[in-house]
């Protein structure tokens, strides 16, 4: 799943976020929730579908990054 950051107020919650970004309960990685970046300058992010990803990058949200976000796994050897 992609992880995006946003800029919302300095305590919003996932709640918040939602419905800033017009999303529903299915389309984000709920267990991963929002995540404070930087709190005090409202930075959060939040782990979204491909789907989501895409249309929030076409769509122009401002204040909206979208990055890849590979899995890590040590390496054998």
């Amino acid at each position: 799943m992609p992880l995006l950051t946003i800029r919302l107020s300095a305590h919003a919650t996932l709640t918040d976020a939602l419905e800033t970004l017009r999303l529903t309960a299915d389309e984000v990685d709920m267990e991963f929730g929002l995540v404070p970046v930087d709190p005090e300058a409202g930075l959060f992010a939040l782990r979204v579908s491909d789907a989501v990803a895409t249309r929030l990058t076409t769509a122009g949200f401002e204040h909206v990054q979208v990055y890849a976000d590979p899995r890590i796994e040590p390496a054998d050897g």
